[in-house]
């Protein structure tokens, strides 16, 4: 049986200010197991990238606990928290975050350069096999200014697998793509985790990109809605 690689315990998040206390989650708990491939279901402002944020160790919750692989990530320092999602921890974002400056195989290999302990050698090799497997290696050179959405994305998820990590965090990665460009992202998606056994959460308010899923949450204001044990 699968272990365990993220659990949320009565995870509440608000934002505060002088006039008003805004509740973006309330009272979250579920478990995702090591291979699982779990989508975040609902509308906008359902709360579904703040909670993504916070699975990942990039956003404090107000209350409650978040265990990786058994560890309270936010028991720990920034530090040591930076350390494990560049080690463990791949994103993929709906705006791609290339930085515009480096070409596409340069910013496949940021992740590693940040590592506290760098491999240049295999770093490289991989960051090669990966743009390859991905269809651009024809492409190395290109500044994301020169390449399609749909190519950008592939980047972006190759940065994301390059320091080869246990669990990939997805928030609508399919988001700023055409219907083709989407479909074949996810459908990379659901390879990657098929075939490597990566633990994937994916967010999304589009409900025909979750078919692919093994499991979705329902998130709606803020809330899990009704029974998260299937893709029901």
């Amino acid at each position: 049986m699968s272990e365990e690689i993220i659990k949320v315990n009565s995870i509440c998040k608000s934002y505060q200010d002088n006039l008003t206390n805004l509740e973006v989650l309330k009272n979250i708990n579920f478990s995702v197991l090591a291979g699982e491939f779990l989508v975040i279901q609902g509308p906008s402002g359902a709360g579904k990238s703040t909670l993504l944020h916070i699975l990942g160790g990039l956003d404090n919750p107000t209350q409650g606990k978040v265990y990786f692989q058994g560890a309270d990530i936010y028991a720990i320092d920034e530090n040591k928290r930076s350390a494990l999602r560049n080690e463990k921890i791949g994103f993929v974002f709906q705006f791609f975050h290339l930085l515009p400056e480096l070409n596409a195989l340069e910013n496949v290999l940021l992740p590693g350069i940040l590592k506290s302990w760098w491999d240049r050698k295999k770093s490289l090799g991989k960051a090669l096999e990966l743009l390859e497997r991905l269809g651009l290696s024809s492409r190395l050179k290109h500044r994301p200014g020169a390449l399609s959405g749909g190519e950008q994305q592939r980047v972006a998820i190759a940065r994301a697998l390059v320091n080869c990590p246990q669990l990939l965090l997805c928030d609508e990665p399919t988001g700023n793509l055409d219907s083709e460009n989407g479909k074949n992202i996810l459908q990379l998606l659901i390879e990657l985790n098929r075939a490597q056994k990566i633990t994937i959460v994916m967010v999304t308010h589009d409900k025909d990109i979750a078919c692919g899923a093994g499991r979705i949450i329902h998130l709606k204001d803020g809330v899990i809605l009704g029974n998260n044990n299937d893709k029901h």
